[in-house]
């Protein structure tokens, strides 16, 4: 059976804006409409205002932490607005019914895209007569094709000085579900979005459509090639209610307890996780949500050397979210609720089924010990063990023509991991080869793979950065690595190799960057020297590993990865600060890379302080045959880890 809680039971949505709420719970409609209100009695915005983005303006850290529980901290919200002379921000007390401040954006990049400038940008290249001209020496009217507004980059060239731009490739209308499997090549219009004109049309020679339409339904690969014979499924169940309980935005389950939001940027946020040792609920993070996407792809060509996408800062995780599935997404008995974020006029938009939640049986066992010694030749002691249970929030973001899985998992052994799974559609060019035996398949593959005839899909990589912001039962603590290293050994042993753990403290946030090697093995840790755990240890949690990725990149002269610094080191570390939350910089659009993580990150000294963790997940695609018409989901992961925090195996107390 689908659980569905609406909007109201999720986040106090019905309520008025001065119901007491947890203070880190996202706006409710309500909230929204009065963020309006506010700024248009105070004439600061019209009716024909549009805002890129409204958000809860989060109480200072330092005043959560002092926070009793009950005491009313004012609810605000940060609220991007446009204005006939650029782009505004405000800050609006929801309690106070007041603006608190507002004035026009002077920073290093722009706000998010607005859906009203997606459609502007189509709309344009599709009646501009120098790209009707083109359609037409392609044997196109505009009525036969589609155009896909995308983010421009900043290649810090005068092009993009006062400006907004979109870059606008175009395909051919589908006849069946796949919108990208006809390219038009060799084309594209530059467009300004501030003065809604097309200003340029790259047009480098008409290169073949290709034919098939490569449809992904059911019905569409049946027809392709016969279906697999029917199947029992093998499915997950849970008879009776799940074992969570969902209170407001707060999930409590086995021993943990955290609380959720969706922001319009990063997407799902989890603030206050905890955990039960023994009876007591410590604390582990103060919060942890999707900090930066960055999607760059290998490709030189006019048409596409500007896709170096920032998904999450440029188009937004929680703007894209799609509802899941149930039986496909999310096991059929999930508990599924809505998100609600706001749309081009400021108002709450709700997104239905946005977020699911499920425990599920891993069909592992959690652990497990067969003891041949308790064997006897009458007697039969079967092994020890105990199921593997995890508990699953999850939610799916659609960003163009990638779909992006992001899960927080949390398992009975005190471990978590933060999971990323990629799949969807591969961006496409259109060439002239249809077989890698062609006379033109050597140019046509320089920067790709031909994946069908007519397609290649580009060399690329993918990125996601997460800030973690560690609190161990405290805000202030301490980072170290656990270096795996040469061991010394005496020269009479008969052992002539072995290793042992070397602690290394860095003593200012530069120093506590790293690249991460199998070479160099190494553990991140975050600890409390201020509580003396069971044996006399020192309670921690660590980054046991992730998903990593690096490349050939040049950070000081090449622009995108001059605005994406933070892939340069998988892992940074920086002391607190309430307004950096984004490893790209505040406002990603356009940004010149002078705000990003690389400039958090200084001489400032990190040991007993608040530490927050940055952890870069990231892989490099190299296309295949197999990732089309749609490519199998890739799992990549950040593992996070209890270290000599419990006093035992905390899933040893599991039931059979």
């Amino acid at each position: 059976m689908k659980h569905t809680l609406t909007a109201a039971c999720l986040a106090l949505a019905a309520g008025p804006a001065f119901a007491q709420s947890y203070p880190l719970d996202g706006l409710t409609a309500d909230e929204y409409a009065q963020v309006n209100t506010i700024l248009r009695d105070a004439g600061i915005v019209t009716d024909g205002t549009l805002f890129p983005l409204v958000e809860l303006k989060e109480p200072p850290k330092a005043e959560m932490l002092a926070w009793d529980g009950e005491t009313q901290i004012d609810r605000k919200a940060l609220a991007q607005y446009t204005s006939q002379d650029g782009f505004g921000s405000a800050i609006v007390n929801l309690t106070s019914g007041e603006v608190e401040e507002s004035g026009l954006i002077d920073a290093n990049g722009q706000p998010m895209i607005l859906l009203t400038e997606f459609l502007g940008a189509l709309e344009a290249a599709l009646t501009d007569d120098r790209m009707v001209e083109a359609l037409a020496k392609r044997d196109l009217t505009p009525d036969q094709v589609f155009c896909l507004p995308l983010t421009a980059g900043n290649f810090l060239t005068p092009e993009y000085e006062g400006n907004r731009l979109m870059k606008v490739p175009c395909y051919v209308v589908p006849s069946g579900s796949n919108f990208y499997a006809k390219p038009i090549e060799g084309l594209s219009a530059t467009y300004d979005l501030n003065t809604t004109t097309i200003t340029d049309v790259v047009d480098t020679g008409v290169v073949a459509t290709p034919s098939d339409p490569w449809g992904y339904t059911e019905e569409e690969i049946a027809e392709r090639t016969p279906l697999r014979a029917e199947t029992n499924p093998a499915k997950l169940s849970q008879p009776g209610d799940p074992n969570f309980t969902i209170d407001g935005s707060e999930i409590s389950w086995d021993i943990w307890k955290f609380r959720t939001r969706i922001d319009k940027r990063p997407g799902l946020v989890i603030s206050d996780i905890r955990v039960d040792d023994q009876d007591t609920w410590r604390k582990i993070i103060y919060q942890t949500h999707l900090s930066e996407v960055f999607v760059p792809y290998m490709d030189p060509d006019d048409n596409w050397y500007w896709r170096t996408y920032m998904d999450s800062g440029e188009y937004g995780f929680g703007l894209f979210l799609t509802p899941l599935t149930p039986g496909i997404d999310c096991p059929e008995y999930a508990t599924f609720m809505p998100a609600v974020v706001n749309d081009d006029a400021g108002q709450a938009m709700e997104i239905p089924d946005a977020i699911c939640i499920f425990e599920r049986s891993t069909g592992d066992p959690a652990w497990r010990h067969f003891e041949v010694f308790a064997q006897t030749p009458d007697n039969f002691v079967p092994a020890e063990g105990r199921p593997h249970t995890e508990l699953v929030v999850r939610t799916a973001s659609e960003v163009g023509n990638y779909d992006y899985l992001i899960d927080y998992r949390f398992e009975q052994n005190g471990e978590m991991r933060i999971m990323v799974g990629a799949t969807g559609l591969d961006a496409v060019k259109g060439v002239e080869s249809t077989s890698m035996n062609d006379a033109t398949a050597a140019d046509d593959t320089k920067h790709g793979t031909l994946i069908a005839p007519n397609l290649v899909a580009a060399n690329h990589d993918h990125y996601f950065n997460f800030r973690i912001d560690f609190d161990i039962d405290q805000p202030d603590n301490k980072f170290m690595t656990m270096d795996i290293v040469p061991a010394e050994v005496a020269d009479d042993s008969p052992r002539r190799s072995m290793w042992e753990v070397a602690e290394t403290m860095p003593m200012t946030e530069a120093e506590a960057t790293y690249q991460i090697s199998a070479m160099k093995p190494r553990y991140f840790m975050v600890e409390n020297p201020n509580r003396e755990s069971y044996l006399g240890h020192t309670p921690g949690y660590m980054i046991h590993h992730g998903s990593i990725a690096y490349g050939p990149f040049d950070f000081a002269n090449d622009p995108p990865f001059m605005r994406n610094r933070w892939i340069e080191n998988s892992v940074w570390n920086t002391v607190y600060k309430d307004d950096e939350r984004y490893a790209g910089g505040t406002y990603a659009m356009q940004s010149d890379g002078s705000e990003t993580l690389a400039s958090y990150s200084g001489d400032e000294a990190l040991q007993n302080k608040d530490i927050v963790t940055w952890f870069t997940a990231g892989f490099h695609h190299i296309p295949r045959m197999e990732d089309w018409p749609v490519m199998s989901t890739e799992w990549k992961q950040v593992h996070i880890m209890p270290h000599n925090y419990f006093a035992m195996n905390p899933a040893i107390s599991l039931r059979k």
